[in-house]
């Protein structure tokens, strides 16, 4: 007895010692102030979880990190500021010897079994001209997409390059999202740096000044992640900036190391959103964009049922990397840079709209100003300038799954061709070829004298898309 009471003597002191060694510390309860046990604390660096009286601290380097931040359990509400997700965070004060931060979460009334996830790659303003298109195109499709889900929750996901190296452009960012009335996540772009420093992780003395400073003064860590029902949802940090527009497509060790660390307290099998800028498996466009370390990703995600996000390129490419591994590399809601209507690839511009329930996702692209049947679009034999004796067809959120099938005057032909090729429609807004070229074009050579063709698109989920064409 007397023994056990020692060693419970002592097990006291040393956590009463390591609570008073950490340098961050604090609680985390509900609304009706119930400490909550079991609730993942990072610092963007440690990890730890919080006791059974709410408690967590950390052992943080204040020179490294600025934010204590949790991954909001699934039963909790994701909380936010004008379409701004702030609660889920709080910035370190490197002058304090002990930083102490409580957080409060309220408990959903109900458990949610499903959620739509917009996933919307690059606005990538530059100006206030193309601030106003954002404003004036943009938001009104999204809020027209979130008003066909009332009833269910839906979650915003912006994946980088917010503005073009316009800082000042952050704040009009955010009032134009607050209209929608959901909670608008974000991801760092190359060109949410400021280009005037290299990265914090680049400097070999911690200065007040760094790339990411502005970005995270507006939407916190660049590095966290959250859980909606039985889904878990990361951000992640896929450019290694180095200064005035310098970068690599890179995840590194720090930031492999913290998600290894996130999804330690996720259970195998999970349904898992990575939310990066950068693709990371393209077979496109080699060398030209993906992340540099992708074989490290593929094996720390290996157990899990994984959906990557990404954008950086303003083309449109799809991925079935293993069998629990997709990712999508979504066309930009700029398109070609605000140059018009479509990305390099012929997507127009818009936006990845996915469907979650339970732990399974579907999905579908949104075109900016179209109805959301428009999944493909259609060239007559001449228009497509490369292709003139054929039909051609652009699907682009294509992947090997789906079947494009043609039929001429009520007579069906088959699979249409599939080939690489420069989009006309792009070459035309362009002015002239870029030398990108896209594998999700397909054609088929009508017969001479017919006059009507019918396309059918059917995508992996069974949705069928038709399209009846009247040839000269």
């Amino acid at each position: 007895m007397k023994r056990q009471f020692l060693s419970f003597t002592l097990l006291l002191a040393l956590s009463t010692w390591i609570a008073q060694a950490a340098t961050v510390r604090g609680t985390v309860s509900d609304t009706a102030g119930k400490p909550l046990q079991g609730v993942v604390v990072t610092d963007g660096y440690n990890f730890t979880q919080t006791n059974e009286r709410g408690e967590y601290s950390l052992d943080s380097n204040l020179d490294k990190s600025r934010f204590v931040y949790l991954s909001v359990p699934g039963d909790y509400e994701i909380e936010q500021t004008k379409g701004i997700p702030d609660l889920f965070y709080q910035q370190l004060d490197k002058s304090k010897e002990i930083n102490e931060h409580d957080f409060t979460l309220t408990p959903r009334k109900q458990p949610i079994d499903g959620f739509v996830y917009l996933a919307i790659s690059d606005p990538q303003t530059i100006d206030e001209r193309q601030m106003k298109r954002f404003r004036e195109e943009t938001i009104p499709d999204l809020k027209q997409t979130i008003e066909r889900y009332q009833g269910k929750e839906v979650y915003g996901m912006a994946l980088g390059d917010i503005t073009w190296d316009r800082m000042d452009l952050f704040t009009p960012y955010k009032e134009a999202v607050s209209v929608l009335g959901i909670p608008m996540f974000s991801v760092i772009g190359n060109h949410d740096h400021d280009l005037r420093y290299p990265a914090l992780s680049n400097q070999k003395v911690t200065e007040e000044s760094y790339a990411e400073r502005i970005y995270e003064d507006h939407f916190g860590p660049y590095n966290y992640s959250f859980n909606v029902g039985d889904a878990h949802i990361i951000t992640l940090k896929d450019i290694d900036y180095y200064k005035d527009k310098k970068y690599d497509e890179r995840f590194g060790k720090e930031q492999l190391e913290w998600l290894k660390n996130d999804l330690s307290y996720v259970k195998p099998g999970t349904l898992v959103f990575i939310n990066v800028h950068a693709p990371v498996f393209n077979q496109t466009d080699k060398g030209g964009g993906n992340a540099e370390d992708a074989e490290s990703l593929k094996e720390i995600v290996g157990p899990y049922n994984v959906h990557i996000f990404a954008g950086h390129t303003h083309f449109f490419e799809n991925n079935q990397v293993t069998p629990n591994l997709y990712e999508h590399n979504i066309g930009a809601a700029c398109g070609a840079w605000w140059a018009g209507h479509v990305n390099r690839c012929g997507a127009p511009n818009g936006y990845l709209v996915v469907e979650v329930k339970g732990n399974a996702a579907t999905w579908y692209y949104k075109a900016t100003g179209h109805d959301s049947d428009y999944q493909f679009r259609v060239y007559r034999p001449n228009e497509f300038k490369s292709q003139a004796d054929y039909l051609v067809v652009n699907v682009w959120d294509w992947d090997p799954t789906y079947q494009v099938t043609w039929s001429e005057n009520g007579i069906e032909k088959g699979r249409m061709e599939q080939f690489d090729d420069e989009d006309q429609d792009y070459i035309d807004m362009h002015g002239k070829p870029s030398g990108y070229h896209t594998s999700h074009l397909f054609r088929c050579h009508p017969s001479a004298g017919v006059k009507d063709v019918q396309i059918k698109v059917i995508n992996r989920f069974g949705e069928t898309f038709t399209k009846n064409v009247t040839l000269p």
